[in-house]
């Protein structure tokens, strides 16, 4: 089964647009796992064991193991996502980019070794650097498109032979890069109107959507903009705000607690969308 067939049956099973972004820091997590052999693992392990009901996919963003030494850690959630809960896609959020034969290694770091479903790529060296993950055709190819940070602007909205880059981005990604059907954006929550844009440009095409929450951006606004005509089309991530829900022992319980609320919140604008 490929990515996107992946995320169909997930977004179906599910009923929910949610992605939890798991982005662990040994400094944040509640006193009790701090002493625990593997603390990130079991951490993250808890969360997801609550949280899988209601999400569409698991996104580890490689640094946040990587800058601890704590490769393994993210190789055992991987493969414990995979094993006991197998319809669920997990996006390794690594944002990679380089000459192909360098591209050739990341792909087989994100697909070989840690075994993801989907990864997140930088566009911006053109096609020969994306070919070795647009060639892994049972993968996910998540390009930057339009991102949630404060800047952005400061390269993806300057304009190429009268267009912003950014749509030129989804230009390519719809007409020349998605020829295995492989290809999705992201694009930032925060910015509602280039999302809408976007979704217009590129059909039924997933689009990952960070931003949500501290980052400013909102759910009703992401909904109207984004969501494809099926009523589906979005990956919403939310990180911090599921993972530091509670520094106590309850932190999976009140991380179950925020996956819900987005889910229903989202679910409602859902409704209102498709009844419009």
């Amino acid at each position: 089964m490929n990515f996107y067939s992946k995320l169909q049956k997930s977004w179906k099973q599910s009923n929910s647009l949610v992605c939890v972004g798991l982005d662990p820091l040994l400094d944040k997590l509640p006193l009790h796992l701090k002493g625990h052999k593997k603390p990130l693992f079991e951490f993250i392990k808890s969360i997801v064991n609550l949280t899988a009901e209601h999400v569409c996919a698991f996104k580890p963003q490689i640094a946040y193991f990587s800058s601890q030494g704590a490769e393994t850690a993210l190789e055992e959630t991987i493969a414990y996502i995979h094993e006991a809960f197998p319809h669920i896609p997990v996006i390794l959020d690594a944002k990679r980019s380089d000459i192909a034969m360098t591209s050739e290694q990341y792909a087989i770091e994100a697909f070989d070794r840690y075994k993801a479903d989907a990864l997140t790529v930088v566009p911006f060296q053109g096609t020969d650097s994306m070919r070795p993950y647009l060639d892994r055709i049972d993968k996910g190819v998540i390009l930057l498109c339009r991102t949630s940070n404060p800047s952005s602007a400061d390269l993806q909205d300057l304009e190429v032979d009268g267009e912003p880059l950014y749509r030129i981005i989804a230009k390519k990604a719809v007409n020349e890069w998605n020829t295995n059907g492989n290809v999705s954006l992201v694009v930032g929550a925060t910015q509602p109107n280039h999302l809408q844009e976007i979704r217009r440009l590129v059909g039924h095409m997933p689009i990952l959507v960070p931003g949500i929450g501290p980052q400013g951006g909102q759910l009703e606004s992401t909904v109207l903009a984004g969501m494809d005509s099926l009523g589906a089309g979005l990956i919403v991530s939310s990180s911090r705000a599921v993972l530091y829900a509670s520094s106590e022992e309850d932190f999976a319980e009140r991380a179950l607690e925020v996956v819900l609320k987005i889910k229903n919140e989202l679910n409602f604008h859902r409704q209102s969308f498709l009844k419009s």
